[in-house]
């Protein structure tokens, strides 16, 4: 299975020329994402039912998107798109290591231990909090379901302090906690 999403990741980093998308990319991203509070970001995903050039080509825009808003991992849902696909590359800082394409992903076990760490999220930009979860593939997968990282936050006087910093609207979180 990961042998297969690894020749997916390679099929989609690259266009017919074999070309390598650059993760360093200029300017700000090509597709746009969206925020808190738009309602495409609350949608339930649907199933991909064949992977054909279109799913590659939208993969390889949102790897340059994420790449180039700086961030490690990007869902659909966040650039409008109701499917089940997401993106991620943990070593984006090194050149040679691909990146995760993962097409209707389950997570079937997170094993016995979760850990608290600080979360941020590119249609959340400036807002950073610490949650309890599998980190990042759950965060994207999350996206999938119409859950944002800020869902699962539980100190609210934290969560209302840096929304309101950064603009964003409390009344737009849904707690799952």
């Amino acid at each position: 299975m990961a042998n297969h999403f690894s020749q997916l990741a390679k099929k989609s980093r690259t266009n017919g020329n074999a070309e390598k998308i650059a993760k360093e990319q200029p300017g700000k991203p090509s597709l746009d994402i969206y925020k808190l509070g738009d309602d495409v970001l609350r949608q339930n995903s649907k199933r991909i039912t064949k992977v054909d050039e279109s799913i590659r080509k939208l993969a390889r825009e949102m790897l340059q998107s994420m790449y180039a808003a700086k961030g490690i991992g990007l869902a659909a849902p966040q650039i409008g798109i109701n499917k089940e696909l997401l993106v991620i590359d943990v070593n984006f800082e090194d050149s040679a290591a691909e990146p995760l394409i993962l097409i209707n992903p389950e997570i079937t076990d997170f094993g016995t231990t979760l850990n608290s760490y600080e979360e941020g999220c590119l249609s959340i930009p400036g807002v950073y909090l610490n949650v309890v979860m599998a980190r990042c593939i759950q965060h994207e997968m999350d996206h999938l379901n119409g859950i944002l990282f800020v869902d699962r936050v539980t100190s609210k006087d934290d969560l209302n302090k840096e929304l309101i910093k950064e603009g964003f609207n409390e009344k737009d979180v849904i707690s799952i906690n």
